[in-house]
């Protein structure tokens, strides 16, 4: 089966992330796209997971709040490193910061991923764990000024230069990237959306 890429959107998502829009035509999904903006800051006494869940309900719900008519899906994304999160750095002091706590260690990923539809907000959570190697701080801002940290959580996108600095992932490539399939396609099936599902049209 093919993609559905030239026929009218059958989701919108709230995310400007390009790398999010190219998951959702790995599955055949075709979308439309509105930017969230939402306060990501953490609650007093929030865990983790309770944050990226909610952050990822507030941005599909302000979107679809906002008039839009299709179901919105949105996603949020963070690092954790002992019960610490780090999210997009502020700046090169910040990512050089980050990228030299997470050289050698291992770290949690997780992904959130939310649909608000006329029925309400539903959301699945998928959790990865990830080993650096060690990284010199010289390959660190050299990693910056390429420019790819500057948007990513944990300062690196395994789909691109900071993948060489990944020795190994348990879990999910495409959460860690930013949205995870089965738990996509899981919410997409129980709301009647279509994606490539493996079966052949007759």
């Amino acid at each position: 089966m093919g993609r559905m890429d030239s026929s009218a959107p059958v989701l919108c998502l709230a995310s400007l992330s390009p790398r999010r829009r190219e998951l959702l035509a790995q599955i055949g999904v075709n979308c439309s796209v509105v930017g969230a903006d939402i306060d990501e800051s953490v609650l007093a006494e929030e865990g983790p997971r309770d944050y990226v869940i909610r952050l990822a309900q507030q941005k599909a719900l302000a979107v679809r709040r906002g008039g839009e008519t299709l179901p919105v899906l949105a996603a949020d994304t963070t690092v954790l490193l002992e019960g610490r999160i780090y999210g997009k750095p502020k700046d090169q002091q910040d990512s050089l910061a980050m990228l030299r706590q997470l050289s050698g260690r291992t770290h949690e990923v997780l992904t959130a991923v939310a649909l608000a539809d006329s029925q309400g907000v539903v959301a699945r959570l998928s959790q990865s764990t990830v080993v650096f190697r060690k990284l010199t701080l010289t390959e660190c801002a050299a990693y910056w000024d390429s420019g790819e940290p500057r948007d990513k959580a944990g300062s690196y996108a395994i789909q691109g230069l900071g993948a060489v600095f990944v020795e190994s992932l348990s879990g999910s490539y495409s959460g860690v990237m930013g949205l995870p399939l089965f738990e996509t396609a899981e919410l997409l099936r129980a709301s009647g959306i279509a994606y490539w599902s493996g079966r052949v049209p007759p």
